[in-house]
């Protein structure tokens, strides 16, 4: 279920030099504003909790599964590279399965290490909190990759209707319409940050972690295996 030879193509497909400089601004954005509120305000969990809540995991790690998940495939099908890869001897799923991994791996790298890093810098892990948001972040990256590479492969305009789910439904209606909350990844991902951290970090979220679990693994399952259906429809010259 997974290929080396597809694998280091999305890579390169994905941290090309210009994606790589997109990938990598939120989270210089995220540690540069970690620095100015420890220098300002010295360590404050509160701080803390706003940040690595508020702004990296609802908004740096939808926006960066958007880039990874759906840059993962949809370029290849949009400009009709995706033909090489079709025309080899390589069954479908396998395909699907190593892009995903790929841009889980991106999403990771991107998201979790400066969420960890803000964290400390922020409060020094105080009440757990850079830890909860981090495990959070990587739980939230699985599925944001699924998801979003399912758009890449139903959709030519994968990466608006990414960034409409990412900075609209996650971020505005996530956040303030209390039945939307339900739906989000961020809310799910966020019952596992409140599980995960100190009584004293004030972490809330509207889904109970089992609760969360269950539609995290759904989520990831789903958007892999109609991906990899979606694929397995898709001919080329000769399949015909």
């Amino acid at each position: 279920m997974y290929n080396p030879t597809v694998a280091r193509l999305t890579y390169r497909a994905l941290l090309g030099r210009r994606r790589a400089l997109i990938l990598s601004a939120l989270p210089a954005l995220l540690l540069v504003i970690a620095v100015a509120v420890r220098l300002l305000n010295g360590a404050d969990d509160r701080a803390a909790t706003e940040i690595l809540g508020g702004f990296a995991l609802a908004s740096m790690v939808p926006l960066i599964g958007v880039i990874a998940g759906t840059g993962a495939i949809a370029p290849e099908i949009d400009d009709g590279s995706i033909v090489y890869l079709l025309s080899k001897p390589l069954d479908r799923r396998t395909i699907i399965t190593t892009k995903l991994l790929v841009a889980i791996g991106v999403t990771l790298a991107f998201t979790t290490v400066p969420i960890l890093l803000a964290g400390f810098i922020l409060n020094g892990n105080s009440q757990t909190i850079a830890g909860a948001y981090a495990v959070a972040a990587a739980v939230a990256s699985v599925a944001y990759s699924a998801v979003f590479l399912l758009l890449g492969t139903v959709s030519r305009n994968a990466v608006v209707f990414g960034l409409v789910y990412a900075l609209v439904w996650e971020t505005l209606f996530g956040n303030v319409v209390p039945g939307a909350r339900t739906l989000s990844i961020q809310q799910w991902a966020t019952a596992i940050a409140e599980r995960i951290a100190g009584p004293g970090a004030d972490i809330t979220s509207d889904v109970s972690l089992g609760t969360a679990l269950v539609l995290l693994t759904v989520a990831t399952a789903l958007g892999t295996w109609y991906s990899a259906r979606r694929l397995a429809v898709l001919t080329i010259a000769g399949e015909r």
